[in-house]
């Protein structure tokens, strides 16, 4: 349902045609007591816009107005700057040709507006009263609609006035329109209308409505996302724990493998390490030190090893016997830089040789 409101005029106050779905009109005088879910249609009053028709290309809107404001200018005596052009389209396929072009004051669509506002009606759309009106094949129609009479033709349309709709007709046909043809032309103009004054800065601004419906489905995805991705790590964390849990098991498993067999397991790292002290023995173990004891031997030559004694502390005592007095110091020297800890007992000269003991310790 469109509720056709009327503007007031200098002659007229507030109507309105309230236009169903089948086609029946209703009407009234003020403003209507509510509208409800209508869409409501301002119709601005014929007096206060200037039609022109002029051949504008089927362009964007912008592009057309564009065009439009320079034609205006053209041909109006009040600067551009304050009047406010609206370009429509009523060709019979929208491919251009012969277009309506109206002008009004940019401070009679602002008040309309702002007055409309005050009581709570914000327009779909606004059109100038003529354009209600069948636009001819040829000569003009006259009708009255919401107590005001217009007249128009393929390129005019005004408040018909005795003496300016004499001088403008002349001598071209007119017709007058019963209330059947125009009731019709009424819902025609309304299904598609010619115009829309509300176009540029004063343009219907949408309101942006939130489908909370919309939010709700995508606050429960982004929950679910969250969820797997949540799934996700914990099944990671999960796998690599077992993962660990397994190597360990196996590493204990092998650790036991050297064990001796019998013995009971309470902590397999440290009984290991005492097994491995117990079988290489204490400090460095044995094989470790005498290694080093023997390669210190072989690099200072002259020198030799009279006794070896591993004591249970890990330290090694050894007898050397040298050909001079300066060797032992040399192997002792060789020992420490090896990394170990000796200390030299006395050593006594004999027989062209020099003899005595040392003792070898992990520093």
């Amino acid at each position: 349902m469109t509720t056709l409101l009327f503007l007031p005029s200098a002659t007229q106050g507030w109507r309105w045609l309230r236009i169903a779905a089948d086609g029946a009109i209703g009407a009234g005088d003020g403003l209507p007591a509510d509208t409800g879910d209508d869409a409501v249609v301002a119709v601005a009053p014929a007096d206060a816009v200037t039609l022109h028709w002029a051949d504008l290309p089927a362009r964007s809107p912008a592009q057309a107005t564009a065009a439009a404001r320079l034609l205006v200018a053209e041909a109006s005596a009040t600067p551009i700057g304050e009047l406010h052009v609206a370009a429509g389209d009523e060709g019979e396929d929208g491919s251009g040709g012969e277009r309506p072009i109206a002008v009004v004051a940019l401070g009679a669509m602002a008040g309309w507006l702002a007055e409309l506002a005050v009581h709570g009606i914000d327009p779909v759309a606004m059109v100038p009263a003529p354009l209600l009106l069948p636009r001819p094949d040829d000569g003009y129609v006259r009708g009255t609609i919401a107590g005001t009479a217009l007249v128009r033709s393929r390129t005019t349309g005004f408040a018909d006035e005795a003496r300016l709709t004499e001088m403008v007709v002349g001598d071209a046909p007119m017709a007058t329109l019963d209330r059947a043809a125009l009731d019709t032309a009424l819902v025609a103009a309304v299904a598609a209308l010619p115009l829309d004054l509300r176009q540029g800065p004063f343009a219907r601004r949408r309101r942006i409505g939130i489908d909370w419906a919309l939010i709700r489905r995508l606050a429960l995805l982004g929950a679910a996302i969250l969820a797997v991705t949540l799934a996700i790590d914990l099944v990671r964390i999960a796998k690599y724990a077992f993962g660990a849990d397994a190597l360990e098991a196996r590493a204990d498993a092998l650790g036991r493998t050297g064990l001796a067999r019998g013995e009971t397991v309470t902590d397999v790292d440290r009984q290991l390490d005492e097994r491995l002290a117990g079988v290489r023995g204490p400090g460095l173990g044995f094989s470790t030190t005498v290694a080093a004891v023997y390669a210190a031997v072989r690099a200072t030559p002259g020198t030799e090893l009279t006794s070896l004694e591993f004591q249970s502390n890990g330290a090694l005592r050894i007898g050397v016997g040298a050909a001079r007095e300066s060797l032992p110091t040399d192997l002792k020297r060789a020992l420490e830089a090896a990394g170990f800890t000796v200390t030299a007992g006395t050593f006594q000269s004999a027989n062209g040789r020099v003899t005595g003991e040392m003792t070898v310790s992990r520093s």
